[in-house]
């Protein structure tokens, strides 16, 4: 039946129809409808994708789709399982009570798999051999138990079984030679067998009942047990609420020779202090209790005609009778007892714990902590809270997609060490490439698509920038507003918006003040703009900053950017120096920290739209499609690999019974019987061969004798070494123990690798998931936990890398404050919302914060703290209660990935360790080397000057600071595409080609 909401679908019932009146009909269900409205209303019910097959399982179909899957699975079924298991189950299943589905099919199959029925096509397995039968008859023995109580044999069956090969002769085997065919009896067969052929209703404990018409077919009793019905059921659930022990019901008997009889439930004395108006009032319900009592049963009296108690004399009575005790009356409930917490719950509803301890102390990268009291333990490297934030984002990115920038990985120490060299004779190949390949993916090269840019950029201010450049201050004069002239309403579009954004952006609004003199140099070299130089890749000589200049003026058009474009520009073209690329060179080696992770910031926002990381993300997601496939594929090879080494298993067990070890009393005894017949033997073979001594003895006598002997000893030692050899020579049984065995290992090794490459497919998948950043978790208070390397790269980096000897990419685990809405809603709450929970807990939301975290403290998603010791992600874990939601989820990620967040916190500090030793002494000068254009530095004081861009030397002959070199022509070898253009490779299409460089590789790092 189909299943609407987990139950059979009702049909709609048959009104009363007349002759004379039209009538609609649904075939599918024969349900006739007076009325069209009716039926359409019934029609749009069963055309909406809500309903199940009930033998299949399959879901969100229409009642149709339903009803045929149904009645194809039906047949499937009827045509493949075997007619005679058939009654036997559906005898065993008819009122059983078993609920769920899936116990139900195990508890068959295991009763089921090792017993035949009579017309059952079966193999027969004897000494190797397999022969095919049909069972033509079966004989079961029980069991029989000693006086003891031991089993002295277990229960068993035989079978008489017509051989097809042979058909007159039959075989006479037990239940342990015989076998089915693994597809005609499996759990799923037998699972969509029961689904097609038993029902039961949805009440709590009803038994399964096999169909009426496939019981009437088998002659199978349908009427449903007395002690099963529902009705039963629901009076012995009344039964059991109603009959509590010790219940008293108001009525004193007092005839104590009554089966009936029942002494009253007495309440203890109560410790607590009560007024005198509550003792009265007690009082007053005990007489009238006492009343009810007397009233309501005569046999209360004891014979005499004394007239009742007054109130004031059972008072008195009550008062002079200390020892007495209240009956407790029926009428007055006891109140329940609170329901016990089930956890875990939310986090801040979980009582804190006031043993002293707090979170471990987090570490600053920044100086500006949220406390100055406390020491940030970071080096003055003159970051502040703000740009953490960015500085991570950045990193993050730039490691990513590191394949499309053409970069090689790099660690987040020296990506900061990078960004602290002020030096205008140093030249740090990590910054320039950084800079150079994110701009390269924002125009295109002149000979690619002439040079189209990748990304929308403002167009109003790139038309008038050379108009703006000629007129030099003319902009700085201030220009009467044009008044708007009345235009016709009409509907307003996005790129509407985005023209009349841009236009009232360009808008003088009374006077513009100039900030700095991006234009100008910009266009100091006329018609040569920085869109021209990026075209022509001139990123020689630092000529980089000069197009950055001018793509952050032309960018300072966006309302949303320009307050950052123009903090950076008034630094990079300062009004008091002169329009030059010199100048903008120059200050940007003296450039803030802060605002060079800002300029990068933009540049990444920017890449983040071009096609070329689009097409990265898409192909990574079609990737991890082709992953979890094959992930799939493994689970069920595995699946299948288990239940083939279960069944090995018991074979082995077969194999390898208990009672097959020698018995040492049975061996004796067999010694013994062989000795007595080889002395018989020998006293038979003397008789024969000695003549009856006649007195004097023949010639030659003794001779023969020790003849004789010495056959004998020939005889017996030829024996001997027969059953030495028969000893050694291994049975039958043994040489099919032995295969099982090998079966066995070679299981658990498809096991093993199963599992092994189920792992290398989670590692490929975690290396893929690039589209966005995963969190670890929240604690308690909202805050975020990173692990930046969890998503998206390799734990160390690539592995090709110029810095890979370094053995990590970040090696911390960051913390981020909880952004303004969780903040607002779940910590800073209102006054009334602060006093209910410093009722209940003692302290308010920001005073627990305060104290269980500790000294250190994060307050909004702008601060960021970390973790780099191995010791202090310990203490975080034992920190974070298990009781509480969001931390029991975070304690979990903790403790899967701990093993690998130690690991490269570790090689961190080997890596600074090992570089804090290679820097220069006070008072060393490093060695330089001096050419015609650069001074460069000894890297040995500068990790980050250690760092090469092998991965676009590899792939395009040349860094891509350095201009494209002329290649020397060769044949037949067709040119290099650029990577907008080549389709990314997928594991599942490049299964013989050479596989992705970085995401779906099988590296090791370990």
């Amino acid at each position: 039946m189909v299943l609407f909401k987990r139950k059979p679908v009702q049909y709609a019932s048959k009104s009363p129809l007349r002759d004379d009146h039209d009538v609609w009909v649904i075939e599918e269900t024969d349900e006739v409808f007076g009325s069209y409205e009716e039926y359409l209303q019934r029609m749009d019910f069963y055309k909406q994708k809500w309903f199940t097959c009930e033998v299949t399982g399959h879901s969100n179909q229409s009642f149709f789709e339903a009803l045929h899957s149904e009645m194809e699975a039906s047949d499937e079924v009827n045509d493949a399982f075997p007619d005679p298991l058939r009654e036997p189950i559906l005898r065993k299943v008819q009122f059983s009570t078993i609920s769920r589905i899936d116990n139900l099919v195990d508890h068959i199959f295991e009763e089921f798999r090792q017993d035949f029925f009579p017309g059952e096509i079966v193999t027969i397995v004897l000494n190797n051999d397999r022969l095919n039968g049909i069972v033509r008859e079966k004989s079961k023995f029980p069991e029989l138990v000693g006086p003891e109580g031991r089993v002295q044999r277990p229960a068993f069956a035989r079978y008489f079984v017509s051989l097809t090969e042979r058909p007159a002769e039959e075989a006479l085997v037990d239940d342990t030679h015989l076998v089915r065919d693994r597809k005609t009896f499996t759990k799923q067969m037998l699972r969509s067998f029961l689904k097609n052929t038993v029902v039961r209703e949805s009440w709590s404990g009803a038994p399964w009942t096999v169909k009426p018409r496939i019981a009437d077919e088998y002659g199978i009793n349908s009427e449903i047990p007395p002690h099963l019905r529902y009705d039963h059921q629901v009076a012995q659930r009344k039964a059991n609420l109603g009959v509590k022990k010790g219940e008293y019901d108001g009525v004193f008997n007092m005839n104590f020779y009554s089966p009936h009889s029942k002494l009253p439930e007495l309440k203890p004395k109560s410790h607590k202090a009560k007024s005198s108006q509550d003792t009265a009032r007690s009082k007053h319900e005990q007489f009238l209790e006492y009343q009810r009592v007397l009233a309501s049963n005569p046999a209360f009296s004891i014979g005499r005609d004394v007239p009742p108690a007054t109130e004031a004399q059972y008072i008195q009575f009550v008062n002079s009778h200390p020892g007495f005790h209240s009956i407790a009356a029926k009428n007055v409930p006891r109140p329940p007892p609170p329901p016990p917490v089930k956890y875990p719950i939310e986090d801040l509803e979980v009582p804190p714990v006031r043993d002293g301890t707090h979170r471990p102390a987090l570490k600053y990268l920044s100086q500006d902590i949220p406390h100055p009291s406390q020491s940030s333990g970071a080096v003055d490297n003159g970051i502040l809270m703000e740009s953490v934030g960015s500085l991570l984002e950045t990193w993050d990115t730039l490691n990513v997609y590191c394949e499309v920038f053409r970069l090689d990985s790099f660690t987040l120490d020296d990506y900061i060490q990078a960004l602290e060299l002020t030096s205008e004779d140093v030249q740090c190949e990590l910054l320039v490439e950084i800079h150079c390949a994110i701009l390269k993916k924002l125009v295109n090269d002149e000979n690619d698509r002439n040079g189209q840019p990748q990304v929308l950029l403002p167009a109003a201010i790139q038309e008038d920038s050379e108009e703006d450049a000629s007129t030099n201050d003319s902009s700085s004069r201030p220009t009467p507003t044009p008044e708007p002239q009345a235009k016709t309403p009409g509907r307003t579009t996005r790129s509407s918006l985005t023209k009349s954004e841009v236009v009232n952006s360009k808008m003088p609004t009374g006077s513009e003040i100039k900030l700095h003199r991006a234009a100008e140099i910009d266009q100091c070299v006329r018609g040569y703009d920085w869109k021209t130089r990026l075209r022509k890749r001139d990123f020689r000589n630092a000529r980089w900053i000069v197009i950055v200049v001018g793509l952050l003026n032309l960018l300072s058009a966006n309302p949303r950017l320009r307050k950052e474009c123009d903090h950076v520009l008034t630094r990079l073209a300062p009004l008091d120096k002169e329009a030059t690329e010199a100048t903008a060179i120059s200050e940007y080696g003296s450039l803030d920290i802060n605002l060079r992770i800002k300029i990068l910031q933009i540049l990444c926002m920017l890449s983040l739209e071009t096609n070329a990381i689009r097409s990265y993300m898409e192909d990574c997601t079609l990737q991890m499609t082709e992953y979890r496939k094959e992930r799939v594929e493994q689970q069920r090879a595995r699946k299948a690999a288990l239940e083939e080494l279960r069944l090995l298993h018991e074979e082995q067990k077969a194999l390898q019974p208990d009672n097959t070890s020698p018995v040492p009393e049975l061996e004796e005894l067999e010694d013994l019987k062989m000795d007595e017949a080889d002395e018989y033997e020998d006293t038979i073979m003397d008789d024969e061969d000695e003549p009856p001594h006649q007195g004097r003895s023949l010639r030659r006598a003794t001779d023969r004798a020790q003849e004789r002997k010495r056959r004998q000893e020939q005889e017996r030692d030829r024996k001997e070494k027969a059953e030495a050899e028969k000893a050694k020579r291994p049975s039958k049984q043994a040489k099919q123990l032995e295969k099982v065995l090998k079966k066995i290992e070679e299981a658990k090794d498809k096991i093993k690798e199963c599992e092994e490459e189920m792992l290398t497919i989670e590692n490929d998948l975690r290396e893929a998931d690039c589209p966005r950043t995963r969190v670890l978790g929240k604690d308690r208070f909202w805050n975020r936990y990173y692990w930046f390397e969890r998503n998206a790269m390799p734990y160390a980096g690539l592995p090709d890398s110029s810095t890979a000897d370094a053995g990590y990419a970040n090696g911390c685990l960051w913390v981020q404050g909880p952004d303004d809405m969780e903040r607002c809603g779940f910590i800073e709450l209102s006054e009334a919302e602060n006093d209910q929970y410093r009722r209940a807990f003692q302290m308010s939301v920001p005073d627990r914060k305060m104290i269980e975290e500790g000294p250190t403290h994060v307050f909004h998603a702008r601060q960021w703290g970390y973790y780099d010791d191995p010791d202090q992600l310990d203490a975080l874990i034992g920190w974070l209660d298990v009781r509480g939601v969001r931390e029991t989820k975070l304690r979990k990620e903790l403790q899967s990935q701990r093993e690998k967040i130690t690991t490269y916190m570790s090689k961190r500090k080997e890596y600074l360790a090992s570089n804090e030793d290679k820097k220069p002494e006070s008072g060393e000068l490093a060695t330089r080397v001096s050419t015609r254009t650069k001074t460069y530095v000894d890297p040995a004081g500068y990790r980050c000057l250690a760092w090469r861009n092998m991965t676009a030397l590899d792939e395009l002959g040349h860094i891509h600071s350095e201009p494209v070199r002329a290649q020397k022509k060769q044949a037949n070898k067709p040119a290099k595409k650029a990577i907008e253009d080549e389709p990314r490779q997928t594991r599942a299409s490049n299964r013989t080609s050479k596989p992705p460089t970085r995401q779906g590789t099988r590296y090791s790092f370990s």
